[in-house]
């Protein structure tokens, strides 16, 4: 019997507030354990919450860029539970009435994956096992989060991964977060079943519990499914629990049984307000949103005629699509400094830290006039990479490495005599281009190019190359 996936997510973003959602603690990553807390966000008897309004502007956000719905009136919850990294008992989240519903993500095949909420919440601490010994650190404890809750849509490993990367990318493109997942500030929780191919009935799930890799989801997933099929072949019964990830065994296993919403006691939490939002204000925050990358990704495809893939690359992280926009401004060619960009400049800046800050030495006005000078044919596209490798190493403009003599292209007759002196010189080439070797016009290409000091146009040099070669060897046959 053939056994499909089904499976849903329920993704954990922590957002780029200053401070924490009921009190004035910083969120900053890092610190010393229990440095970062205060008796508001550890529950200490007689303190009183107080919502901090930047992250219910987030949370709006974040549902507006997923085409959710935003509710005019929501509320804060409090979700009953006892374990150490809470020491109220409880966490403050929100349960019937959330902020955001009825969202969808669309995935590159056309399939929608449906949201079916985004709610906020807070954190809780984190739990570090070591020596056989159990430490809590409310760092964390009190940050704000928001939750985003899919359907059961996702039908294979490639949907998932795909889902979880454009979410990454729509959070960090309108700001609301970092989406770190190796800092654990973007973290999944996978919820899976299987079901015999064409049911329409859902199997029992499991979740799989804070995943902050989408390597490790991927081959979570995979496991999870075969673990699963294996199961339901011996005749036996998928059990509904919560399972943790060994990344160094590629197995999931258990940590406890699956909850459902009513073993968590949820009942209205009577010390914060009602959340209220109008619809001019919805507006508002919908028109301060920044183009998003599947829309500017479409643009750069159909208004500059770049390449998918590269497209793709460009808006992949939000400074380097500012960096391009403001690097084209007035250029007939933008895809010239797409290529620029992809080629010279992410060598640079490699890693996925740096290309999301994209702090590079050359700014795009210095780039553009790179470019303006290629455009306007007063140098050559070898002279043009040249100069902006050292406009990389220093950070000075164009013209600290092009002087009066590199400006300007060769004249024809220039041209046709230091081809003519390439050919002379390199009677081997030219027998093995006449052979059918056609890398061997390379190395006479070369050879004019190093003539010209670089301000040959390669493919007037080659078309001349080309034009001489073969007149020379029609006069021999006269």
């Amino acid at each position: 019997m053939k056994y499909e996936l089904v499976s849903g997510f329920e993704t954990h973003v922590e957002l780029s507030t200053n401070t924490k959602i009921f009190c004035s603690c910083t969120t900053k990553f890092g610190g010393e354990p229990n440095t970062h807390c205060c008796p508001v966000c550890i529950g200490l008897p007689g303190t009183l919450p107080k919502l901090n309004r930047q992250v219910v502007r987030y949370a709006i956000m974040a549902g507006l860029a997923t085409n959710c719905e935003i509710a005019e009136v929501a509320k804060m919850d409090r979700k009953n539970y006892c374990y150490p990294d809470l020491p109220k008992a409880y966490q403050i989240s929100e349960y019937d009435k959330p902020l955001c519903q009825h969202g969808y993500i669309q995935l590159s095949n056309g399939r929608k994956i449906r949201i079916l909420r985004i709610h906020i919440e807070e954190d809780a601490g984190k739990l570090i096992h070591a020596h056989g010994d159990t430490y809590v650190d409310y760092n964390r404890g009190g940050v704000p989060l928001i939750e985003i809750v899919t359907e059961p849509d996702f039908r294979s490993v490639d949907e998932a991964k795909e889902y979880v990367e454009k979410l990454q990318q729509i959070m960090r493109y309108i700001g609301v977060s970092d989406a770190r997942m190796q800092e654990g500030s973007m973290r999944c929780d996978v919820n899976i079943s299987v079901r015999p191919e064409g049911s329409g009935e859902l199997g029992t799930r499991t979740e799989i519990k804070n995943m902050n890799s989408i390597t490790n989801i991927a081959k979570a997933m995979e496991y999870e499914f075969e673990r699963q099929v294996d199961v339901l072949e011996s005749g036996g019964k998928v059990i509904q629990e919560t399972l943790r990830y060994d990344d160094a065994t590629n197995t999931t296993s258990s940590m406890r049984g699956k909850e459902d919403a009513n073993d968590y006691r949820y009942f209205r939490d009577p010390d914060l307000v009602t959340i209220l939002t109008s619809r001019q204000e919805v507006e508002e925050i919908r028109e301060s949103l920044p183009e998003l990358p599947e829309v500017k990704k479409a643009r750069y495809i159909e208004e500059y005629d770049i390449p998918e893939k590269d497209a793709a690359l460009l808006t992949k992280y939000r400074k380097v699509s500012e960096y391009f926009d403001e690097a084209i401004k007035g250029l007939k060619t933008p895809k010239t400094v797409s290529n620029f960009i992809i080629g010279s400049v992410f060598r640079r800046v490699e890693t996925e830290k740096d290309k999301e800050s994209f702090d590079v030495a050359v700014k795009p006005a210095q780039l553009n006039e790179l470019v303006k000078m290629l455009e306007d044919k007063k140098i050559q596209n070898n002279l043009a990479k040249k100069t902006l490798e050292k406009m990389l190493d220093t950070g000075k403009p164009c013209t600290e490495f092009i002087d009066e003599s590199d400006l300007g292209g060769v004249d024809d007759a220039a041209l046709a005599q230091m081809c003519q002196n390439a050919i002379d010189a390199n009677p081997n080439a030219v027998a093995d281009y006449k052979g059918g070797k056609e890398k061997a016009l390379m190395s006479l290409l070369g050879n004019v190019m190093k003539q010209s000091r670089g301000k040959a146009d390669a493919q007037a040099v080659r078309a001349k190359l080309i034009e001489l070669i073969q007149g020379n060897f029609t006069d021999l046959f006269k």
